[in-house]
Parts: structure tokens; C-alpha cells; sequence
């Protein structure tokens, strides 16, 4: 058996090596290495694909928030509410800009903003919240677009790792995780369900005026050249990496359907076994599995990260300390937060490799370590 990966990136390049080597070195022969073509088609069609007007490219996933929230004309003190189980990225553009990020708890089956939590944090302090669609689960939008609409609160969906998930209304209709709220915004690093060779992300909206002010909050706050209307920052996604996208966009679907299939897999290995807690999929969702994160019972996870590193099975814990215990959030009252949930959630979690390019062989190596493990505590 071949060397397991977390995420195998080089076997999903070589499926389509050709189309992206071609779609490079037209970049290279062309020097349009800023702003070149392959950036708006891919924008284009990003927002084909996700069914919203328009998409914004930028640097990277953590200047989309970042650019998002300095589009609401947010002042110092404000508060954005967001969950803390999630990666810094969400609550540190927050704290970045000055504001207050007010934490709340995520629900313990699909590891998503809980809502009645979220309203119970609604001060008239608070300006914006920021929901985020984890491991490829998309939270609960019809509830958090209600509080939201109820206290006129713009929403700012983080969407890294949902890219391509659908959300189901209870009426049938579907809209794209990160379509939903104010502004989505994504990250295309590499590891993404929607990767580049590099960095890369966007934001989406369907308000004219503002996808106009994200467009020049993203290029020094001008939208005619040398003419600042605004205070910006310089965030763009480069050609080369927009001419990756523009490839691997036209796969999304099969790889995500790829994935999908993995944790159908995963969760059949694993449907004897009561210790281990397969993910939750909630019904107005699809879940399209940017990680595979299984929950623990009476099982020493850190001793299983090791079992299974000696059989060459790599794994990871996303998040082991979450934002309101992490020192950087001291300053905003984050060790005076009682979250159970998130704490609980945080010494059980383990994800498993997940990526396009599994096979049975390599998850049921995986399944039998896990259970062989399991069994032993």
C-alpha cells in the first residue's frame, strides 16, 4: 500500500495534469501574471457554479473575512458573534479590526453555530454574525438568517470548507453554503475541496453596491486607479493560481461526490462499533466532508493518534484548543466563557484522511486500526 495521506493532492494532479500544466504555461507565455484573464473566468464562472451574482477573488480565505467585515463600516467596540470551535482565522480578523468577538456554542452533532445560543448572545452591541459551514456540514441558515433579519444584522458565512455543499430550505430550495447570507466567503488553499497550488479565496454577494465596495476595499480602496475613495489593502488572487481554479472548478462536483462516497464508506466500517461516533448529517443538508471527524467515547484519543502513526496512518485534531481559550483572546474576556459543548467537542474529535483519491483498500486499513484500537481501551 502506498504511502497514506491526509489529503492527496499529487494523485488528483495527475488526473488532470495535463489540463492544468497547459492552463499554466499559457499564464507563463502570456506574463499576464496580475489580473490576467484565467481571474475573471474564474470569478465568472465561481458564480455560475454557486448561483450568485458576483464573486470577489481575493488573496487568500482570511482576507476575504477580513475585507467582509471592513465593507459593514463596523466601529472599534462592535461586536461580531461567531462559534469558537472553528480554525483562528474566523475570530482573528475580528480582533484584527478592533471589534469584539463575542463567542457562542455549536451544536454537538453537526459542530455549527447553535442557534437559540446565538440569539441568547444578541446585545445591542452586537453588528454582525459570522456562522461557519464546518468540516463540509453546513449550519443552519433558515434559523440564523431569521435571528439576523429579526435584529437587522448583516451575515457573513464562512464557507472554507463547505465549498460546493448544498443547503435545503424546508420548502425544497437549495441554495449554495456561503449564497445565503450578506457576504460568503472561502478559502481555496490547497487542501480545500476547491484548492489552488498556492493561496487563494473570494467572497460572493448578490448586492451590487457592496460586491462594488469589496472590489475596492481588495485593491487599495480605488475603484478608477490612483484614486482612493476608501481605506484597502492589496488582496489578489494571482493568475496562476485563478487558471488552477478554473480547472479543478469544472471537477468540484465529482470530487466532492468522491468524498461523500469516502464517508459512506467510512461510516459503514465504522457502524458496529458504539465508542466511536460517526459524523452527523443533518437533513437540510449535503455534507460534503472536507474532513471525516469522528467523536470519541472512552477512548484516549492521543494514544490512538500514536497507534495509528505507527501504522503509517496520519490524523489530525481540528480544533484542540478553541478560540475562547486561545491567549490571544484574553484581552476579549475569552477564559470567561463557560462553552461545554466546544471544550467536551475538543477532547473528542479526531479527523481521518479525506480526499478524493481514497480507496477501499486504504480506508479499511484505516477502519480496522481505529477499531483494533477502540477495542483495546
Amino acid at each position: 500500500m502506498s504511502t497514506i495521506q491526509m489529503v492527496d493532492l499529487q494523485t488528483q494532479y495527475k488526473k488532470i495534469k495535463d489540463e492544468v500544466d497547459r492552463a499554466v504555461i499559457n499564464v507563463l507565455e502570456s506574463s499576464a501574471f496580475i489580473n490576467g484573464k484565467p481571474v475573471g473566468e474564474f470569478a465568472s464562472a465561481l458564480a455560475q457554479f454557486l448561483g450568485v451574482k458576483h464573486v470577489i477573488p481575493c488573496a487568500n480565505g482570511t482576507d476575504a473575512l477580513q475585507i467582509a467585515l471592513m465593507s459593514l463600516d463596523l466601529q472599534p467596540g462592535d461586536e461580531v458573534i461567531t462559534p469558537s470551535f472553528t480554525y483562528v482565522a474566523t475570530t482573528e480578523v475580528v480582533a484584527l479590526l478592533r471589534l469584539k468577538p463575542v463567542f457562542v456554542e455549536v451544536d454537538p452533532r453537526t459542530f455549527c453555530m447553535d442557534p437559540e445560543r446565538l440569539e441568547a448572545a444578541i446585545t445591542p452591541k452586537t453588528k454582525a454574525i459570522v456562522p461557519v459551514h464546518l468540516y463540509g456540514h453546513a449550519a443552519p441558515m433558515k434559523e440564523i438568517l431569521e435571528i439576523a433579519a429579526k435584529h437587522n444584522l448583516p451575515v457573513i458565512e464562512d464557507t472554507a470548507q463547505a465549498m460546493g455543499a448544498d443547503y435545503i430550505f424546508p420548502d425544497g430550495t437549495k441554495a449554495k453554503a456561503g449564497t445565503m447570507g450578506t457576504v460568503g466567503c472561502t478559502s481555496f488553499f490547497p487542501s480545500k475541496n476547491l484548492g489552488c497550488y498556492g493561496d487563494g479565496g473570494a467572497m460572493f454577494t448578490n448586492d451590487d453596491a457592496l460586491a462594488e465596495k469589496l472590489r475596492m476595499i481588495a485593491n487599495h480602496g480605488q475603484k478608477v486607479r490612483y484614486y482612493h475613495d476608501m481605506v484597502g489593502c492589496n488582496s489578489r488572487l494571482d493568475t496562476v493560481q485563478a487558471a488552477v481554479l478554473n480547472i479543478k472548478l469544472r471537477h468540484l462536483e465529482e470530487y466532492n461526490a468522491a468524498r461523500i462516497a469516502a464517508a459512506d464508506t467510512y461510516d459503514k466500517l465504522f457502524s458496529t462499533q458504539e465508542s466511536i461516533v460517526v459524523p452527523y448529517r443533518a437533513a437540510y443538508t449535503r455534507h460534503v466532508f472536507h474532513q471525516y471527524t469522528l467523536q470519541l467515547e472512552g477512548i484516549d484519543r492521543d494514544k490512538m493518534v500514536d497507534y495509528l502513526a505507527a501504522k503509517g496512518i496520519p490524523s489530525m485534531i481540528y480544533y484542540p484548543v478553541p478560540a475562547h481559550r486561545q491567549k490571544m483572546f484574553d484581552a476579549f474576556g475569552g477564559s470567561g466563557y463557560e462553552l461545554p459543548v466546544t471544550d467536551w467537542l475538543t477532547n473528542r474529535v479526531i479527523s481521518l484522511p479525506m480526499h478524493s483519491e481514497l480507496t477501499f483498500e486504504t480506508q479499511k486499513y484505516i477502519a480496522d486500526a481505529v477499531i483494533e484500537f477502540a477495542k483495546q481501551s
